[in-house]
């Protein structure tokens, strides 16, 4: 099978609930029916970000492979990397079902799942046997669970267990599902976090870059002590940004009112303002990933555009399905070329 094929047949699986739809599609994905990307990527894609180098700058967000489960066959799609997670470090079930809803006529998905995942022992088993080299950049999303966390003990030990088999680490402190966690983006708590994470790594043989995840809901004032904490503590990357807890007027969907995070269409206006005012901040200090919204070439344009070195998306590879990494990727190598632009960084914080 192609993806092509794989993607044309993906609404066979959309008359069932969401989240079904979603566990089948990581089953057949880790099988390998979803084939494999055929294409070349343009030169003109090849980019380096927080010391490692992409073939192209087109990723795949955390949540949608939580357990590593999936992680080479989805980079064979195409993607120019795969961040898997958000992992605990004890397996928990998540928020009650339904708790995953698809927006159609508003190209979104509200979900609150609750860092449902197995764990990290299984997490990290799947990950070091991954076969080397990998086809593509592999990033880890770490998390605290809902019961029993010490944010200040459980990140570093996270960090520490998958640094040996992860190209990055990133500390989700942004979803919107797990209650308390958006307190710990606070400059002194966030500070003291990625301080316990410092003492962690100096202990390590191995210390892939850290990144940070935020959300879009962040007040404009608080942005500036986010970026000079992560500056002063050497962290990587900013991850902008997680899904938003606002409710646009315009959403049409009959599931609009559902508690959580919002994704796809409706955050890409807002995410990329957010970008925007973090790529002013920073002034070229941190490197920054553009998440939310993006569906098509010229909105992954748009996201380097506004100050993003690389991009990631979610909500509308959950729509599209494998034909997305590359229409994506061949598309912005054409956008970029016809602006007459030899590489991503050349195109980085135009419009900022």
């Amino acid at each position: 099978m192609t993806p092509s094929i794989a993607s044309a047949l993906m609404p066979l699986i959309r008359g069932l609930d969401a989240e079904t739809a979603h566990g089948l599609a990581l089953k057949a994905l880790a099988a390998g029916l979803a084939g494999r990307d055929s294409g070349a990527d343009d030169p003109v894609l090849a980019t380096e970000c927080f010391g490692l180098r992409f073939s192209n700058p087109i990723g795949l967000a955390a949540g949608f492979d939580k357990d590593a489960v999936a992680v080479a066959p989805l980079m064979r799609l195409g993607f120019g990397f795969v961040e898997a997670g958000t992992v605990t470090p004890r397996p928990q079930p998540g928020n009650p079902r339904p708790r995953l809803f698809r927006l159609p006529e508003d190209a979104a998905v509200i979900n609150r799942m609750g860092f449902n995942n197995g764990g990290l022992d299984g997490y990290v088993a799947r990950i070091a046997a991954l076969p080397r080299p990998l086809p593509a950049v592999f990033g880890a999303n770490i998390g605290i669970n809902k019961e029993g966390a010490d944010p200040e003990r459980d990140y570093p030990a996270l960090y520490a267990a998958v640094a040996p088999h992860a190209d990055y680490v990133t500390v989700n402190v942004s979803s919107p599902n797990t209650p308390g966690l958006r307190d710990l983006q606070g400059e002194e708590r966030l500070a003291a976090i990625l301080d316990a994470i410092a003492a962690t790594r100096a202990t390590l043989p191995r210390t892939p870059p850290l990144l940070v995840k935020i959300a879009p809901d962040l007040a404009d004032d608080a942005l500036g002590p986010i970026v000079n904490a992560c500056l002063a503590r050497g962290v990587a990357g900013l991850i902008v940004s997680n899904t938003t807890i606002a409710r646009p007027a315009t959403l049409r969907s009959s599931s609009a009112k559902e508690a959580g995070g919002l994704s796809g269409q409706p955050l890409f206006a807002p995410s990329t303002e957010v970008l925007r005012k973090v790529f002013r901040i920073a002034r070229g200090r941190i490197a920054l990933v553009g998440v939310g919204g993006i569906a098509t070439a010229e909105q992954a344009y748009g996201k380097i555009r506004a100050g993003a070195s690389l991009v990631q998306v979610y909500t509308g590879f959950a729509y599209a399905g494998p034909v997305l990494p590359r229409r994506l990727a061949d598309g912005l190598a054409a956008l970029l070329r016809r602006d007459g632009f030899t590489s991503v960084a050349d195109a980085v914080g135009k419009d900022a």
